[in-house]
């Protein structure tokens, strides 16, 4: 396709199957604020947003996009942008402020009237039951690393589906667990902020199970509930075609990314990765029965691609895997495993205002690899994908953020190519609807469709967001049958 075709709304629409859902997303700490009110309880990230040096500049999601005073606007803006569906996150620490035990009633009545907002103006309803705000109170215990986590989730599961379930479309469990696990407990630039590849490799794997209990929460109060799962899949392309570099990439396949399909899909661990570093995963009998749940769907999650190559020394460098800035990993046994280095692509120059890389056939290169790879992978979702560009508006008032635009616009090319290809993909879901708390970033990073000025809470549809709602609203008339 041509540059222009590539951007023309109706060019675009037309390209995806009639059913496909267009939706916009956000997540309940980056948008609600109102963090001490009618009853929540604090999560982790209150705890490390407060913490000196955590976040840029202190920030917090005390006020945020105070999202849940200004909801109903919020949703009016949402169904005035055409799209199908929202995805959104609820806030555990809202429903049980101490992870588990006495329900706040308050919480829920929130979730209620936002999800009867959607209903009423026929927009679809996409939850996701835990985007990282995990309950201060169960930190306290281990956190993702105690395996009473993962029945705390169940337990908050069947709270959540008894009183919402029969209004939703489609629920997710996690949002990106590797961000959660890894950049958690690993890295360290996310709450907890821990440092240490054991506590990890143990959040991944009650993580893991926390999914599989969920699932079957969700199902006991709910059976026809379409259920899955949002994985920031990376995507990621061998530096060359010797034979180093491509163990390399399955190995970096394995660690990011396996790590979650193999036992959710395939009810196992890759052999190579277990062999190496299963002696960190606290398996006990029947877990990987319980992890591997049939599932509905599954949602992607996209920004940019990692390029691997081989290391002889078996050393790690995570410089671009994760694009989370550098890490030193020499001395633990996930570095030893790993044996790369993280590269640049060709096109590197190219990058978006938070610095990721720009390569839009990476989305269409995970999506080939998992589905050559997975025989029972259900139908996807892109649960997210967008870019970090920070332009306000002009002098008219106006947003123009060309690059967002050329960026979902690449990518939604990639997209309709994989459709074209057999690849079972059901909707795109833009990140995201609104400027928001960027977590480590706070608020020096706008993905949003909608510029948020924090100071009076002002909304104003981008450039990029008046282009996406056209096809939004186009896609319906240019897939409507003609009746003789």
């Amino acid at each position: 396709m041509t540059s222009n075709s590539k951007q023309d709304p109706q060019s675009v629409a037309v390209r995806f199957p009639k059913r496909f859902v267009w939706g916009v997303a956000t997540a309940s700490y980056q948008i609600e604020g109102a963090t001490r009110a009618e009853g929540r309880g604090p999560s982790i990230w209150d705890a490390f947003s407060n913490m000196p040096g955590r976040v840029y500049q202190g920030h917090n999601g005390d006020v945020a996009c105070d999202h849940y005073n200004r909801w109903e606007g919020d949703l009016d803006l949402i169904a005035d942008m055409g799209v199908d569906a929202y995805r959104f996150s609820i806030a555990w620490p809202r429903i049980l402020p101490q992870g588990r035990g006495e329900v706040n009633q308050k919480g829920l009545d929130f979730y209620d009237r936002l999800i009867d907002g959607l209903v009423a103006r026929n927009v679809k309803v996409f939850p996701t039951l835990y985007h990282w705000d995990l309950p201060l109170a169960l930190a306290g215990y281990g956190g993702w690393t105690d395996r009473d986590t993962a029945e705390a989730f169940a337990e908050y599961t069947s709270v959540v589906v008894k009183r919402l379930g029969d209004r939703i479309d489609a629920l997710a469990t996690f949002n990106e667990p590797w961000c959660s696990t890894y950049l958690g407990h690993w890295i360290g630039k996310h709450a907890p902020g821990e440092q240490s590849i054991d506590a990890a490799l143990a959040a991944v794997h009650v993580s893991n199970l926390a999914h599989g209990l969920g699932v079957q929460a969700a199902r006991a109060e709910r059976a026809d509930l379409p259920m899955g799962v949002v994985l920031n899949a990376q995507s990621i392309f061998p530096a060359s075609d010797s034979k180093e570099d491509l163990e390399a990439a399955e190995r970096a396949f394995q660690f990011h990314n396996g790590v979650f399909f193999g036992p959710m899909m395939n009810g196992a661990y890759d052999a190579e990765f277990e062999e190496a570093l299963g002696d960190k995963l606290p398996i006990e009998g029947g877990d990987l029965e319980i992890i591997n749940q049939p599932l509905d769907w599954w949602g992607f999650n996209y920004y940019f691609p990692a390029v691997v190559e081989h290391d002889p020394d078996r050393r790690a460098d995570l410089t671009g895997v994760g694009a989370m800035g550098s890490f030193d990993t020499s001395a633990d046994a996930a570095s030893h495993f790993l044996g790369l280095k993280s590269l640049p692509s060709s096109d590197s120059d190219t990058r978006t205002d938070i610095g990721w890389e720009i390569r839009a056939d990476g989305i269409s290169h995970l999506l080939r690899q998992v589905y050559d790879r997975y025989d029972n992978l259900p139908p996807v979702y892109i649960t997210e994908n967008g870019a970090c560009y920070n332009m306000g508006p002009g002098d008219d008032g106006i947003v123009n953020d060309q690059p967002r635009l050329d960026y979902i616009a690449d990518h939604l090319d990639e997209l309709a190519g994989s459709v074209e290809e057999g690849i079972p993909l059901k909707g795109y879901f833009a990140w995201s609807l609104m400027d928001n708390f960027e977590w480590a970033e706070g608020y020096k990073m706008r993905f949003g469709l909608v510029h948020v000025d924090y100071a009076t809470q002002e909304r104003t549809i981008k450039a990029s967001g008046q282009w996406y709602a056209d096809i939004a609203r186009l896609h319906d008339d240019v897939h409507k049958e003609v009746v003789e």
